[in-house]
């Protein structure tokens, strides 16, 4: 017994210093429990053995480790499928985690512009019936804003009128330090619903329990929000969900380019989010007529009461919307493939048929993937790591952030696997901070630092060929666009896309509330407007290089370098 493991650590060495990161990944579900003390003993006995190479040559070989030897997320593994046939898609592994949503892909509708997205929250408003649930960062306080209040009014008095007593509930959940900001801000343009409404609309902002005590006394309002927010961005109209980065804002109506998906008659999806929100919302403060905020009866307050038992809370709460809708979807997926092994399913579809009530089968799965760190909830954080790891030689990701800061992770990850990455970023002139007065000003030449350090990293390693920076620019917008995409080798469409409100930095994963899809399809049609969403977007980019940096437009004051690793995990 000692000898065989003994014979096997050894043959774990051996393939450690040969392999990169995603074999790393593999090899640790065979290390015993403590393996990142095992794992970091390896580190250093490598270390030592390799002293006589140049810095160079050493330091790559300690990045292709860096996945494992930093605290890493749990990588999901997936066994075999017993609910549904082998071999449907190589992502149904993400359904061990959250629940897995089969639809049509007619029902998956890509948009491209902000006024596309506004002019439909507007439509969905208005024709909405039973319910209207939105998740966003803040409401503007615009005209644009405005209408939209508006539209959800006059679709509430609608809904009085042709019943009496209205079966339309609304559902608003915003960020408490973000939506107080100013004399005018989110509650004061919600508040004449709630005064005119009460049984039908509830606003609840959400305070994270990261800020309080001394802390929340003496942070200024404008830098507060730093601390942890409410960033999910979910839209639900009835049965259709619109999901996006996009807040409910003038900006992200005109010229803040974003993404924007509109999943359409999915009510099992729209009950999801529904839930979700409803959770968060339990948790959070909620708005009165008067403009105060109160808790639910009975709830754990988030910065007054204690820290530890409001986040078992939450974390439980959101948890039961989590594991109830798998459970569901699971006896869903079984009833299904039962029912088809017995022929009956397609006599069922025989009769829908000649009814004309023909549900279309599955061809595209959503998963959606919630991060709370706050309260101990990282899924979003597990799959994306996972698709990082296990992306193969010549798959190309596509992704996207509006603010170039990612994990350390993250980097690694990119750096130490095999993918080709192309990512997309913002240009200083096109960062929604460009141009704004006092500290907030030097944050896009933050970001230049940060980038202009990442790209020297890949420089470094001489994998300029493999991992590819862009800029996005154009006259007068700002970007805010963040995602991915992921084309498996040899195909020239998309398989996969991440849409929704992480940014893939510091914050998403360690200090808010983030939600975002998963949406696998194997049908081409879909996979035809994933791709021309991606290329629209990086039509509007410019390849970086080293002369990017030399530009006059890219000079990093001293104090911004001295002061962005101090603060990089902040924004």
């Amino acid at each position: 017994m000692a000898a065989g493991g003994s014979g096997r650590r050894a043959g774990l060495m051996a393939a450690a210093a040969a392999g990169g990161a995603a074999l790393w990944r593999r090899l640790s579900a065979w290390l015993p429990r403590g393996r990142l003390g095992l794992a970091a003993l390896l580190g250093r006995l490598s270390d030592r053995l390799s002293r006589s190479r140049d810095r160079r040559a050493r330091r790559s070989s300690w990045l292709l480790l860096a996945p494992l030897l930093t605290p890493p997320v749990p990588v999901v593994t997936a066994p075999p499928c017993s609910l549904c046939p082998e071999g449907v898609h190589r992502f149904q592994w993400i359904r061990n985690l959250v629940p897995e949503f089969g639809i049509s892909s007619s029902h998956v509708k890509v948009l491209s512009s902000p006024a596309e997205f506004y002019e439909l929250l507007k439509v969905q408003i208005k024709t909405a019936k039973q319910r209207v649930v939105m998740a966003s960062l803040y409401l503007g306080t615009g005209l644009l804003e405005q209408e939209l209040v508006d539209c959800l009014e006059e679709t509430l008095e609608k809904s009085l009128q042709a019943r009496g007593s209205s079966n339309l509930r609304v559902s608003i959940l915003l960020d408490y330090t973000r939506g107080s900001r100013g004399r005018k801000n989110s509650r004061t343009m919600l508040i004449p619903l709630l005064q005119r409404f009460p049984e039908q609309v509830r606003v609840s902002l959400f305070h994270t329990p990261n800020l309080r005590g001394l802390l929340r006394l003496l942070i200024p309002e404008r830098f507060n929000e730093t601390i942890g927010l409410q960033h999910i961005k979910v839209y639900l109209f009835d049965d259709n969900v619109i999901l996006s980065g996009a807040n409910l804002s003038d900006l992200y109506f005109t010229n803040r380019q974003d993404r924007y998906v509109l999943l359409q008659d999915s009510p099992e999806i729209a009950d999801f989010f529904t839930e979700l929100v409803d959770a968060i919302g339990d948790v959070s403060l909620q708005l009165q007529r008067d403009d105060t905020v109160q808790m639910m009866e009975g709830m754990v307050h988030p910065y007054q009461g204690d820290k530890m038992a409001y986040c078992e809370i939450a974390n439980r709460r959101v948890m039961e919307v989590i594991n109830s809708a798998r459970t569901r979807q699971e006896l869903l997926h079984a009833k299904t493939f039962h029912s088809s092994q017995q022929g009956s399913s397609l006599l069922s579809q025989q009769g829908s048929q000649a009814s004309g009530g023909l549900k279309p089968e599955p061809d595209t799965w959503i998963y959606p993937l919630i991060q709370m760190k706050p309260f101990g909830i990282q899924i979003d954080e597990m799959v994306t790591e996972t698709l990082l790891t296990e992306a193969e030689p010549d798959a190309r990701i596509y992704l996207t952030t509006g603010y170039f800061n990612l994990t350390q992770a993250y980097m690694d990850l990119i750096l130490g696997t095999r993918a080709e990455y192309r990512i997309l970023l913002a240009s200083p002139e096109v960062n929604g901070f460009f141009g704004a007065k006092g500290v907030a000003g030097a944050i896009p030449a933050a970001y230049v630092y940060i980038e202009h350090q990442f790209y020297s990293e890949v420089c470094y390693l001489h994998q300029q060929e493999r991992v590819q920076l862009q800029e996005y620019s154009r006259a007068g917008w700002t970007f805010h666009a963040k995602g991915l995409w992921l084309y498996l080798a040899g195909s020239d469409l998309p398989c996969l896309t991440l849409i929704g409100s992480p940014n893939f930095g510091y914050r998403s994963v360690h200090r808010d509330l983030e939600a975002q899809v998963a949406i696998v399809t194997e049908n081409k049609a879909l996979q035809q407007q994933l791709h021309q969403e991606q290329e629209q977007l990086y039509l509007c980019s410019g390849v970086v290089s080293s002369s990017t940096f030399e530009q006059p437009n890219r000079y990093v004051k001293l104090w911004v370098k001295l002061v962005t690793p101090l603060i990089k995990n902040f924004f």
